[in-house]
């Protein structure tokens, strides 16, 4: 199967349909793993006697799905939330993916972005408003007002840019931020297009949707904001790692970046999983992880895996 990056015009967020001629494990929710199950599903559905429906929509779509049975897997971008696990919501993690500040590749001040990068408090005064110029973002003779992109979907990717926005203390919630946001887009595919579309603009995208899928090299008209985690104004050599996708899924699993924004996601269910949909979620904890790389995500570590393969065998 291939996919596509932010380039392209193909987008990653709709319905795939893997059918070999048995049974079928029907699978909705978060667009950020949504390329890696729909490359998992292509291979194990070779393997197998099993067909697959895929669907994106968002995290929120996908718990919702599970719960009115109309899917036995939902896709999640995060943890379950307390209250979905009292309904009986049953989550193991699957991967780790990384959300990304982004704007477009002719940005007023892209040179002294990609030279010096944005501390996270420099974004939090962006995403809230408090700055609305470039000129007022780096040292620049710039007179640009920047524009914010949001999310409208149920997009936990967006939770988790909340969450790091906010610092150790605090958090934005995703209607706070929709609030305050310039326009709003349903999905990464959407979100990456407008930043494309506007040299003013600013948003947040799973790195999938930023560098080419097959290159890893940065294609298309998004560019990442490198991240100063010290605040210092400028780019360690440890700060400096966006050049190539695999570079920055290295820096992400050497912890040289922060969580959040990288995050894992999870594959949950409805109380236990049945059983075909279970084998699947097995296979993934197990010889799955290794297609994960390649495709632009973070495989577990071993003793995280070990864990989530003994939830799995515990149950809910």
């Amino acid at each position: 199967m291939q996919l596509a990056g932010a380039g392209s015009v193909a987008s990653l967020a709709g319905c795939t349909s893997v059918f070999d001629g048995g049974d079928t494990v029907r699978i909705s929710g978060g667009v950020g793993p949504l390329p890696m199950v729909e490359v998992w599903a292509d291979i194990y559905g070779d393997e197998t006697d099993t067909s697959f429906d895929i669907s994106g929509g968002g995290t929120g779509v996908g718990v919702s799905d599970v719960f009115n049975d109309q899917v036995d897997i939902a896709m999640m971008g995060r943890e379950p939330e307390e209250e979905e696990v009292d309904q009986g919501l049953f989550a193991v993690p699957m991967l780790i993916d990384t959300v990304v500040g982004t704007v477009n590749v002719d940005n007023p001040v892209i040179d002294e972005l990609q030279e010096n990068g944005l501390s996270r408090a420099d974004m939090e005064a962006i995403f809230t408003k408090e700055v609305d110029n470039w000129g007022e973002v780096v040292d620049a003779d710039v007179d640009e007002e920047i524009t914010v992109y949001g999310r409208s979907d149920a997009s936990a990717a967006y939770k988790q840019w909340g969450d790091f926005l906010g610092g150790e203390d605090d958090a934005y919630t995703e209607n706070e931020l929709e609030n305050l946001s310039d326009g709003n887009h349903n999905g990464d595919q959407q979100v990456a297009e407008a930043i494309a579309g506007n040299e003013n603009a600013i948003s947040l995208n799973n790195i999938n949707y930023v560098y080419d899928l097959e290159s890893g090299e940065l294609e298309g008209d998004v560019r990442p904001i490198p991240l100063d985690r010290d605040g210092d104004g400028e780019l360690s050599e440890e700060e400096d790692f966006y050049e190539t996708r695999d570079e920055f899924l290295a820096a992400v699993e050497a912890g040289q970046y922060p969580a959040p924004p990288a995050r894992e996601m999870f594959l949950a269910s409805n109380g236990d999983f049945d059983e075909d949909a279970r084998e699947f979620v097995e296979w993934v904890l197990s010889d799955g992880q290794e297609y994960v790389r390649d495709n632009g995500y973070v495989p577990l570590e071993d003793d995280r895996l070990e864990e989530a393969q003994d939830d799995l065998d515990e149950g809910p």
